[in-house]
């Protein structure tokens, strides 16, 4: 049971004291350490008379709903509504941030409406809502608000999605996967070099993520890559990316290359042209990815969703609609009987390309 310390404040598990007085929040591998009062670099976890607590519990930056493709989720319920949400704050530094009003932030009264996870399961529930996300910012910081939303949700048979960057550490990784059960896990470039610089983190968590929640849990897995011009988009790091996918995580993790555009601390960059994404997406489909999309940019062919054995249109998407549905009601291809992978009911949703902010009471 978390302990509330006040309407927005709540203790929390990871962390213990160093020999010098200092806390060390265990949740990421960023390790802050903290002197009393000082706040990691999330800024929503903070050392408090020698714990660390999580400050900004029950408090969101906005509630909308998507339709789940927007995630990207191409695979889980498509087009079912999700509905989202998401805190300030963020446990990495990537120069590139396109949420940085909210990840960034330090307002975070000017930001917050409030909403308990029960009001949260319930809302998505009224709203007709397959799931709910746990995104704009990163769930990892907001690791007890999303768990015990996830749990409220679970009550009501409301599912529970992740869109993170996977930075995190094993034990708190456990706990927060067993309640999930899809996740979109940016996998922002395929070299330690770009982490460091780019990120203020390192790869091989990510990794280590990844190989988890693919293989230790039934979590349904996909991947989304921000192609940047002369960062990450060079045909040796998408082989090298790809080839690991299908080798580490097999030819069924769908990936996701998307668009670019200038922001933040990097809008000396161009945007990214399409035929780099139709470049990484073509590298991926030659190395067995079977599964293999552009996002942020028109391309309804490359946003639609094959079988991998004779080829024939599964789901034609248009943006976020829905334009086709050959699938049996086992989730086969009509033509061929060959199973697509994913999570899919009998018929798909109808939510369309809408999206609608809610505003919780």
């Amino acid at each position: 049971m978390r302990k509330l310390i006040d309407d927005s404040t709540v203790t929390t598990d990871y962390w213990h004291t160093l020999e010098d007085g200092r806390i060390q929040c265990d949740l990421c591998p960023r390790f802050c350490k903290l002197h009393d009062g000082q706040r990691g670099l999330c800024f929503v976890r903070q050392n408090l008379h020698q714990q660390i607590v999580m400050t900004s519990y029950g408090r969101s930056s906005g509630f909308c709903i998507d339709p789940i493709e927007k995630k990207p989720l191409n695979h889980f319920y498509p087009g079912t509504a999700v509905f989202s949400f998401g805190t300030a704050g963020c446990n990495l530094a990537c120069k590139f941030c396109q949420n940085w009003d909210i990840s960034k932030s330090r307002e975070m009264d000017s930001l917050m409406s409030r909403a308990s996870p029960e009001a949260i399961a319930k809302a998505a529930a009224e709203s007709g809502c397959k799931s709910v996300a746990y995104t704009y910012n990163d769930p990892v910081i907001f690791h007890e608000y999303a768990i015990d939303t996830a749990l409220a949700c679970r009550e009501l048979g409301i599912k529970s999605v992740s869109v993170s960057a996977g930075y995190v550490c094993a034990e708190p990784r456990a706990e927060f996967y067993k309640v999930m059960d899809a996740a979109n896990i940016d996998l922002k470039a395929f070299t330690e070099d770009f982490y460091h610089k780019i990120t203020g983190s390192h790869l091989q968590p990510v990794l280590e993520t990844l190989q988890y929640i693919k293989h230790e849990t039934d979590v349904w897995l996909e991947l989304t890559t921000l192609i940047i011009p002369g960062e990450n988009d060079s045909e040796q790091e998408l082989e090298e990316m790809t080839q690991w996918v299908v080798e580490q995580l097999g030819p069924d993790v769908p990936m996701h290359f998307s668009a670019f555009h200038p922001d933040w601390k990097m809008r000396d960059k161009p945007h990214t042209p399409i035929s780099s994404l139709l470049m990484a997406r073509d590298i991926a489909l030659k190395n067995g990815v079977r599964y293999a999309y552009v996002g942020n940019v028109h391309n309804k062919a490359a946003d639609s969703t094959y079988c991998h054995h004779c080829g024939e249109l599964l789901i034609g998407r248009d943006w976020y609609e829905l334009s086709q549905w050959n699938l049996t009601e086992d989730g086969c291809c009509a033509k061929c009987g060959t199973r697509c992978a994913g999570v899919f009911e009998a018929k798909p949703g109808n939510w369309g390309a809408k999206r609608r902010s809610i505003v919780m009471s």
